[in-house]
């Protein structure tokens, strides 16, 4: 599509290019990046922002259901979350399906989710958007597809003494011996995590349809939640129907009612020989009752058809990524693959319950899995707002009716629960990163700003789910301190360094909107507390740290003194300063002490040297802090540089990748993002560097490689040259086309440093951008060199903003 697109353009161009034979843009798209190794990313069946999710679940490394290792399957459910980086998520009313059962004896069949799993045949997985089919080891063959609300799933089972003459053992020597064929097919009461604390189920014995309920906890918050399912079935006629638990089958009650978790559970249909060696199984799910559930899946598949829902979802893809182009010339198929790939995970949550939601009437939509908007905020939101502004416009809609009716706005939300709060309260940047953009569509933003300004300044009782704690210290010290008594609520008295830096970046983006408002008053208060960071700069600490070397110079090895002094440190409600070794959390030392638990540090996934660095809207000021723009940008190649002190696995870190940008030096933010991309970035199983969490790394990578990073909170793009020769954007809402073209690109990529750059044909200096250049549409053309450019980007005017140097 695209391409032939753009290969008219080339022509009429008159350069010459070569061009391959056109192909689909999900032909370049590999929903199993990221499925290993702590990636965490859902690889099944998908549509943009839907319910529905059907994938294999297996037994090992389970948050996105599937994963790429050797664990086994244990059944296919219909709901999951992506990127997660908490506990196994969703996964809820798994169906098995079986062969048949040994000795046709139903009592044989195995129900535990222990004693059915089973090992996937290797190199049988495939996956696309709105797609997924694995064969398991006993031959069975599963594909799935989905509507909003609705799984579709087809079991192709094998049959055993084939006409071919070839047995069953020869086309698989690693499966076990078939039992007779007559398939059985079960739904357990169950999730991934095992979290059903009462459940219920029944089968209609006549047409087998099973229906069903259960309460569960969600993965990475508090409460609990209730889902129901409906499943239906086609393509065999009914044997034998009846439930199971701890005692096993019985075909003599058709109804279930449970309040052991863990223990299993659910209903099973036992089906004569199908037709075609296929059965079809429909399955509705819904929050607000089984009934609604069967509805759901009545609605939107009627016909138990797989290929045309199927592709129904593959052009709901297609139309969702139409809105960018590329030239794809001289640009290898795995980078290729790794940025689209990228663009589409970022469109996969936050998910779409409008009308699922049991807590509250409104006539808003409600959107779920934010997980969490700590990470999403940087990256996932303004990609959004990029690509699908009107899909944003609704997230932001829902999460604005989260504070009507519950009284905050989330930090992270799944499964209709209250998320953990990791840090401040980034709500705030994400509505000011919208407002800023110029987001309406519908959106409140008069009691979007009051929900800001209660976070700023309303600390609930438990800020462990929701707002800030230490509110009192922030008002009256400008920092938290360490030693923090907090009586006026509770939650985890840690993390005072991070939350510090990041409680004034959210003051900022308060102010941000304040200002634009016209609440001057309220963007002088909020401007001041920004500035509140400085508060835990000690600038006589220094780091010392322990360097493991290398074969090359192994006298490097040992403690060696980083030459850099003053970092942001724990500081005390009397003023003076503690001190936590600023590389303690990185892969150098601890790298896991960080993480939200009680035990936890004064910094959140991530250490001092990270920290002293998060500044985002004032680095004009951190750059004179730390001693100027060239001991500034040496220390942040040090940073980089030092093995294992630098990890761009958290998203906090994406923004560290760009700050050369502030000293004048944006040729080297485009160095360090070819090192990253594709060392830690690319199409491998292993393609991203942590877990996806709700696509911020899809979106990092995607808008890496178009030649741009947003400063989220503020209407801010850092400016690099794009992976490709040329992209354009089409914005879904004006319609207008913003093209950046590279002049020099070379498919090497030698040439990744800005020389010069036009705007609409005149000189254009700034090394960033505004949102306007997307709505409004243009072309910015890049004049690329091999060597960093002496004036472009470099002098104070063309810098980008910093609160210091012009609000």
């Amino acid at each position: 599509m695209h391409l032939r697109r753009l290969l008219i353009v080339a022509l009429l161009r008159a350069r010459p290019v070569v061009v391959l034979a056109a192909r689909d843009v999900l032909d370049f798209i590999d929903p199993l990046i990221g499925t290993i190794q702590g990636g965490h990313v859902f690889p099944g069946a998908s549509l943009p922002y839907s319910m529905a999710k059907a994938v294999a679940d297996v037994d090992d490394e389970m948050q996105g259901g599937f994963a790429s290792n050797d664990a086994s399957i244990t059944g296919f459910s219909h709901m999951h979350d992506s990127g997660t980086g908490g506990g196994a998520s969703l996964g809820n009313f798994p169906l098995f399906p079986q062969i048949g059962c040994p000795g046709d004896d139903i009592r044989k069949c195995p129900f535990p989710k222990a004693q059915r799993a089973i090992k996937r045949m290797q190199g049988s997985v495939l996956a696309r958007p709105g797609y997924f089919a694995v064969s398991l080891a006993n031959l069975i063959r599963a594909e799935m597809t989905v509507a909003n609300h609705t799984a579709l799933y087809r079991f192709t089972f094998p049959t055993p003494g084939a006409e071919t003459g070839q047995s069953f053992a020869d086309k698989n020597p690693l499966a076990p011996t078939p039992p007779p064929y007559s398939p059985m097919i079960l739904a357990d009461l169950t999730d991934l995590s095992n979290s059903l604390s009462q459940g219920s189920i029944s089968v209609d014995p006549a047409s087998g349809r099973i229906m069903g309920n259960g309460t569960f906890s969600p993965s990475f918050g508090v409460g609990t939640y209730t889902l129901h399912f409906c499943a239906d079935f086609a393509g065999a006629r009914i044997r034998d129907t009846g439930i199971f638990n701890y005692d096993g089958p019985t075909n003599r009650s058709h109804n279930l009612q449970t309040h052991f978790g863990g223990e299993p559970s659910g209903a099973w249909v036992w089906f004569e020989r199908p037709r075609s060696n296929q059965i079809l199984a429909r399955v509705g799910v819904s929050f607000m009752s089984a009934y609604q559930a069967c509805r759901n899946a009545e609605t939107e598949i009627q016909d138990f058809d797989l290929e045309g829902t199927r592709a129904v979802a593959e052009n709901a893809w297609r139309q969702k990524l139409s809105v960018v182009s590329v030239d794809p010339t001289g640009v290898s198929v795995p980078l290729q693959r790794a940025f689209w790939s990228g663009f589409y995970r970022s469109l996969i949550s936050p998910q779409d319950y409008t009308g699922e939601n049991p807590l509250w009437q409104s006539n808003e939509p409600y959107f779920d899995s934010y997980y969490c908007i700590w990470d999403s905020h940087r990256t996932t939101h303004p990609f959004l707002t990029l690509v699908d502004p009107h899909a944003q416009a609704l997230m932001v809609r829902s999460l604005i009716d989260v504070y009507r009716h519950l009284g905050k706005l989330p930090d992270c939300r799944m499964s209709l629960c209250k998320g953990l709060t990791q840090g401040g309260s980034n709500a705030d940047n994400l509505l000011a990163d919208s407002f800023l953009k110029g987001l309406r569509d519908g959106i409140d933003w008069e009691t979007g700003y009051e929900a800001v300004v209660s976070d700023a300044e309303v600390q609930p009782y438990d800020w462990t789910v929701e707002g800030r704690g230490g509110l009192r210290s922030w008002k009256s010290l400008g920092y938290i301190p360490v030693d923090d008594d907090d009586y006026e609520g509770k939650g985890l008295n840690t993390r005072s360094v991070s939350r510090t830096i990041e409680y004034a970046y959210n003051d900022f983006c308060i102010a941000e909107m304040a200002r634009d408002m016209g609440r001057r008053q309220d963007a002088e208060k909020y401007l001041k507390r920004s500035t509140n960071w400085i508060n835990v700069f000690d600038s006589t600490s220094r780091s010392v740290l322990n360097l493991p070397g290398s074969p090359d110079s192994p006298s490097e090895a040992g403690l060696v003194d980083s030459g850099f002094q003053g970092f942001v440190q724990p500081r005390y409600t009397n003023g003076t300063f503690g001190f936590q070794d600023p590389a303690l959390c990185s892969p150098l030392l601890d790298f896991t002490a960080c993480y939200l638990n009680p035990s936890g540090h004064e910094t959140y996934e991530g250490g001092a040297w990270l920290y002293t660095f998060y500044v985002p809207h004032d680095q004009a000021t951190l750059i004179k802090t730390l001693g100027g723009p060239d001991t500034y940008v040496r220390r942040l190649q040090y940073f980089h540089d030092t093995p294992g002190l630098f990890y761009l696995g958290d998203e906090q870190s994406y923004l560290l990748v760009f700050l050369f940008h502030y000293a004048g030096r944006p040729g080297l933010s485009s160095q360090y993002t070819h090192r990253y991309i594709p060392s830690a970035f690319n199409d491998t199983l292993n393609g991203i560097p942590g877990n996806d969490d709700s696509g911020a790394m899809g979106s990092f990578q995607a808008m890496a490689m178009m030649g741009f990073f947003p400063v989220g909170g503020q209407d801010v793009y850092l400016i690099i040259p794009p992976f490709y020769r040329e992209i354009s954007i089409t914005n879904p809402l004006s319609g207008r086309i913003a093209t950046i073209r590279n002049h020099g690109f070379d498919s090497a990529y030698r040439n990744i440093y800005i020389q010069s750059a036009k705007l609409n044909g005149r000189p254009y200096t700034r090394s960033w951008l505004t949102h306007a250049f997307f709505v409004e549409g243009g072309l910015l053309e890049l004049f690329l060199g091999p060597e960093e450019s002496p004036y472009w980007g470099k002098n104070k005017a063309d810098l980008p903003p910093s609160l210091s140097t012009g609000f």
